[in-house]
């Protein structure tokens, strides 16, 4: 996919970094997003520069974009500007990673209002709004992938009995991330007489990243490898708009649906283990929206 250009916001560790690197291999360029530029800049290891690094010492384009995406007051069309100045074309492709702490330890009643609007900030609106900005600059090139991603926190509890879970209710999070879901499907159907795809995208469990560790129940052992969640980005963002759109996916499900090759973050490899055909039926979960 040469000639296209990527914002990819929290990019500076987990999820964000692997699915910027996996772009990156197919000959995207990337404009990483976040607010910990360099080493040391978050509680959690991980910068942009080091993301930018990897991908240049494979062989690609990334530039490192930092920017506060819960700033309220943050003109985020600065990052499109930026991406476009410095990757020599507008963003025909967004991928909206990052996310408010998840507050798992807090329950309904003990949510505080402060929280409440850094999530919707963060995990709905910041994301809504840099992919709304970008729409014209997709236009222009002619086509545009939009994806948010999600979490498997957006299905409904189910009960009673309610069994016992680590994250408790997760309302707020899980409120976020249906709210994701439902603005996907919504938004799908506005742009697609734009030939613009949007797509939200969830692990099927978990990835071990440095911050899903921190949540209870999150090991190394019962988490899938972050290469089955960045290729399956891959998919959505360079599918074809007109058939690869408004999906609220699961990664292995999709992997499995598609029959995709799981390759390297570097693109240089199969994955061993994790192709297609390698996932136990047992491993893809029931969609909550019914399928």
């Amino acid at each position: 996919m040469t000639g296209h250009v990527a914002v990819v916001t929290g990019a500076s560790r987990g999820i964000g970094r692997a699915i910027a690197r996996r772009l990156a291999a197919e000959g995207i360029a990337v404009a990483a997003v976040s607010r910990s530029l360099r080493p040391g800049d978050g509680t959690l290891p991980g910068s942009l520069e080091e993301t930018v690094a990897l991908i240049r010492a494979a062989g690609g384009q990334a530039v490192a974009v930092a920017f506060d995406l819960a700033n309220p007051y943050a003109d985020r069309g600065e990052i499109l500007d930026r991406a476009r100045a410095e990757l020599g074309a507008a963003p025909d492709i967004v991928v909206n990673n990052a996310a408010a702490p998840r507050h798992f330890d807090r329950a309904f009643p003990a949510m505080t209002r402060e929280a409440f609007q850094q999530a919707v900030e963060t995990n709905v609106w910041a994301g809504w709004e840099l992919a709304a900005r970008a729409v014209p600059g997709m236009r222009e090139r002619g086509a545009g992938w939009i994806l948010f991603i999600s979490s498997s926190q957006a299905g409904p509890r189910k009960g009673p009995p309610y069994p016992p879970n680590p994250t408790g209710g997760a309302a707020l999070y899980g409120g976020t991330k249906a709210f994701i879901d439902r603005l996907t499907t919504g938004a799908a159907m506005d742009l697609y007489d734009d030939n613009i795809a949007v797509n939200a995208l969830a692990p099927e469990h978990q990835v071990a990243t440095a911050n899903a560790l921190t949540v209870p129940g999150v090991r190394h052992d019962n988490s899938e490898p972050e290469e089955t969640l960045a290729e399956a980005a891959l998919a959505l963002c360079s599918g074809d708009p007109r058939k690869l759109t408004g999906r609220v996916a699961y990664n292995l499900s999709l992997l499995v649906e598609l029959g995709r090759p799981v390759r390297t973050l570097d693109g240089r490899a199969l994955l061993p283990g994790w192709q297609p055909d390698d996932i136990a039926p047992a491993r893809l979960r029931v969609p909550y929206l019914g399928g």
